[in-house]
């Protein structure tokens, strides 16, 4: 999301370079900005809130009309009760508080949220896809993308319905 944050003008052309010329002092820059990525949380390196809040709503504008997962019919007639934008507020505050933000997420638990959606194996497969792709368009580096995927998989004991594995 740092890219995302360069493209959109928000940060300071030095913290967008990414790669030197040989100059000492973009060497310097370039390990002083390594050593304060590894001290940063994860919501700093994503960038902050306005990042997040764009890849969430990307991958809820993906997620939402996605027919494999709309094949279940609970799933589906969630989507048709639950608006989008409620989604995406909800789970934008989840991901800033999980990464380490300010935000509170103030929903309901995972488990109290998405046991009614009987969702399986493949389903919850199928979801962790669209977000890969969601991270991977907005050019999330890799490492970030791995601890996000760490946190969402940590949810997935609550969301995915015991032996549904297709």
């Amino acid at each position: 999301m740092r890219y995302l944050m360069c493209l959109m003008g928000i940060l300071p052309l030095v913290a967008c370079s990414g790669g030197s010329n040989g100059d000492s002092a973009n060497d310097s820059v370039a390990t002083q900005s390594t050593e304060q990525e590894e001290q940063e949380s994860l919501y700093d390196r994503l960038g902050g809130l306005a990042p997040i809040s764009v890849v969430v709503s990307d991958f809820i504008d993906a997620l939402v009309p996605d027919e494999v997962l709309n094949e279940n019919p609970a799933i589906d007639a969630a989507r048709q009760s639950v608006p989008a934008p409620y989604l995406k507020y909800h789970v934008t505050a989840l991901v800033c508080q999980a990464t380490g933000g300010p935000c509170e997420y103030h929903g309901r638990a995972m488990k109290e949220s998405h046991a009614h959606l009987n969702i399986t194996e493949s389903e919850w497969d199928r979801m962790v896809t669209i977000f890969k792709e969601v991270l991977a368009k907005h050019l999330v580096p890799a490492t970030e993308t791995q601890e996000l995927l760490d946190i969402v998989d940590s949810t997935k004991a609550d969301i995915v319905v015991s032996g549904s594995g297709e």
